[in-house]
């Protein structure tokens, strides 16, 4: 790096010193060999200074993913005009964590530290490298060599001066755009030394910094977007640093990787006397997010590697902060800040600063969206809950006109305001749960939850742990806590179905939760209240179990304060055709298949049928039938009733005007009804033979002997 070639062999007696960029005391940085592969730091990003004979000396950085050539022919990444140096000279590599030279066959050779290299050679930090007349230091930090080496060795800032009589510096100021300081973390994360020098006046200004941190801080909690989120940094750095022009810029979250400096985008900007802002450099921005370091660099007007040229081609700014803003995923945005007065520069403390406030504002963008998500999915929940009791309700709906249903639903209305235990009676299928359901959502107690328990449905064991819940261990598979039926119900309602099956055991316990008591989990000793309504249905004839002891007398008053009795379908046939056509619309919503209605012989033969498993027998047998439909309305051929209902009860025959006569024979009745199922399940033959209760193979059989074969 010297003009003329000063021996390198002296330089090294004579221990030439470097001054650091921070300004403090000189360090050697020329060590013996051995000593310096031991106190060697390797990156996987170094820097090569180099000096070419009168030229000022230029930085060059090196990166791990491409090898670096020298040499005078234009095809090599550095280009040396030196006579002396080959065409191709030699190249720089990384490769297993170390930075390697190679003379490419150069006839004047390459040398390190004054040594010709015959083989790739691991470079050192410091190491000189000779490549024909011009000189070059390797370095991982850049920012250490601010001055010069002089020949009695002895350190000089890097400015032109004489360094005898007639003689002048052959190394000239160092006024390339110059990174001042590069950091990974802020000196907020760790307090200062006790025995600093000046920790007072350190802790003066650290006590400010902190304040004005706290304070932003305190902003920061209460936003609601990323925009007044990142404006209200931007006035807290304007306030606290050197800035007169800053911008936060972001990655959109939709944006996938792999993400580029060219996919950031300015979310906030603010510029003192209306100054115009420009973007980062794609090298500045790169370096930052390669590395993840925040970046503070000066004299930066005239290059355009750390700064952008505006419409004119001019750069306006003196010194740049680049600041990295770190979450899990890596580097998702910056904070740019530039001083275009060169005699109020941006600084180390407003690098610490920045980097401080750059990391909060990471964790507050993260926060942020996190909270929007959060806030977004309650909304969506909530809307879902909304429309999830709109659905209940509706399904809760009663259906029906007959004179013992209207008077049923006026005693619901009645019930529904109040707290008392309810007892529904009723044959099996005719909507219990339905009633149940009713008033629930008809009562103060309709936007707190409706828990169902069938208790015929368990043993004595499992019946008391799903009431009561149970602890972890309290049995074998007990896993883990799980609350009982009662804890999930407060505040609500809880129906409890064929309440009648409940154990002895169980309804000593059930009564006491019903008198106000307290309870247990199964296994657990601590003490549970809860404020549930309980509505009990049973098809039994409860005063026959009380008298035989199998039910007790006090909990069937308990339960017995208002009893509800739904009457059969068979009783009420004036709502067989309104249940029809709810059940029939249902379907017709849920599939989008466009079905009308009835036909007439269809109603008849629905009204003439004794519906021994009542309403839900209705629904199973509609849509049986519109699953069986081939056109857009239901015919009586597309019903079919149940054979146990025919059979188990004489009632249930129908009258001959009930049915649909045509001159046809069972045989020509079966092939039409195949047909029909094969059409509707699209000739899956597996569920049409399950369908028509045959085997696939009994299907098969039927099918060649009609010659019924596939459209």
């Amino acid at each position: 790096m010297f003009a003329g070639r000063v021996p390198v062999g002296s330089i090294m007696r004579d221990h030439v010193r470097w001054i650091y960029r921070s300004g403090t005391s000189p360090v050697s940085s020329y060590m013996h060999n051995s000593e310096k592969k031991n106190s060697n730091v390797t990156s996987s990003v170094a820097y090569l200074i180099i000096q070419e004979l009168e030229e000022r000396g230029k930085v060059y950085r090196l990166v791990d993913r491409q090898v670096t050539t020298i040499g005078r022919a234009p095809t090599n990444r550095i280009v040396l005009d030196d006579e002396v140096c080959s065409r191709n000279h030699c190249e720089i590599f990384y490769s297993d964590s170390a930075w390697y030279i190679r003379d490419l066959g150069s006839r004047n050779g390459t040398l390190v530290q004054g040594i010709p290299i015959s083989q790739d050679y691991e470079l050192q930090e410091g190491d000189i490298v000779e490549i024909g007349d011009s000189q070059a230091i390797f370095t991982f930090d850049v920012s250490r060599f601010s001055s010069r080496p002089t020949s009695d060795g002895s350190s000089a800032e890097l400015e032109s001066e004489t360094m005898g009589a007639g003689h002048q510096s052959s190394w000239e100021e160092f006024n390339v755009p110059e990174i001042i300081q590069r950091k990974s973390h802020t000196r907020f994360h760790t307090p200062p030394p006790p025995s600093h020098v000046d920790r007072d006046r350190d802790r003066d200004r650290t006590s400010r910094e902190l304040g004005r941190l706290y304070r932003l801080a305190l902003d920061m909690g209460n936003v609601q977007s990323e925009q007044e989120l990142s404006q209200i940094v931007l006035n807290g750095l304007f306030e606290g640093t050197s800035a007169d022009i800053g911008a936060i810029l972001y990655f959109d979250p939709a944006q996938q990787q792999p993400r580029k400096p060219e996919h950031l985008k300015v979310i906030a900007f603010q510029s003192v006397d209306e100054l115009p802002y420009q973007k980062p450099s794609h090298f500045l921005s790169e370096m930052v997010f390669d590395e993840g370091d925040a970046i503070l660099a000066h004299n930066i007007a005239d290059d355009s590697k750390l700064s952008t040229r505006d419409s004119l081609g001019k750069i306006h700014a003196q010194s740049v902060i680049c600041a990295p803003l770190r979450n899990k995923r890596g580097v998702a945005g910056l904070i740019h800040l530039y001083s275009t007065n060169p005699d109020n520069p941006l600084d180390s403390d407003d690098l610490e600063f920045t980097l401080a406030l750059a990391d909060q504002l990471a964790i507050s963008f993260q926060n942020l969206s996190e909270k929007l998500r959060l806030s977004d999915g309650l909304a969506r929940m909530e809307g879902e809950n909304k429309a999830l009791r709109e659905q209940l309700e509706l399904e809760s709906e009663l259906v029906g006109k007959s004179p013992s249903m209207t008077a049923m639903k006026a005693q619901i209305l009645r019930i529904a305001p109040t707290d008392a235990s309810v007892l529904i009676r009723g044959e099996s299928g005719v909507g219990k749960e339905l009633v149940a359901r009713a008033i629930h959502f008809n009562s103060q107690r309709k936007k707190q939850p409706f828990v169902c328990m069938n208790c015929a449905a368990l043993s004595e064991g499992l019946l008391e742990s799903e009431l009561f819940g149970h602890e972890k261990g309290a049995f074998t598979g007990a896993t883990g806590q799980k609350p009982g039926k009662f804890e999930q119900a407060h505040k609500g309602t809880l129906f409890l179905d064929e309440v009648g099956e409940m154990s002895l055991g169980v309804q000593a316990k059930f009564l006491r939760v019903l008198e106000g008591h307290s309870f247990e989990r199964v296994g657990g000793s601590v003490s549970i209240n809860v404020d549930v309504r309980v509505v009990a249905a049973t098809n039994r004839d409860m005063e026959k179990a009380v008298a035989k002891g199998i039910f007790r007398q006090d909990l069937y008053f308990r339960l017995h304060v208002v009893e509800v009795s739904v009457d059969p379908l068979r009783v009420r046939a004036d709502d067989i055709l309104l249940l029809a056509d709810y059940f029939l619309n249902r379907f017709v919503v849920k599939t989008g298949r466009p079905i009308r209605g009835f036909t007439e012989e269809a109603k008849e033969l629905l009204e003439a049928y004794h519906w021994p498993g009542n309403v839900r027998e209705l629904q199973n047998t509609i849509e049986r039938a519109f699953i069986l439909c081939t056109g857009d309305v239901i015919d009586a051929s597309d019903i079919q009733l149940s054979a146990v209902g025919m059979e188990s009860d004489p009632q249930n025959v129908l009258p001959a005007a009930h049915t649909r006569y045509r001159e046809v024979s069972l045989e020509i009745m079966e092939q039409e009804h195949i047909l029909a199922v094969l059409n509707n399940t699209n000739w899956n033959k597996s569920p049409s033979a399950q369908i028509l209760g045959i085997e696939r193979s009994t299907l098969d059989r039927k099918l060649k002997r009609y010659g019924i074969h596939r459209p």
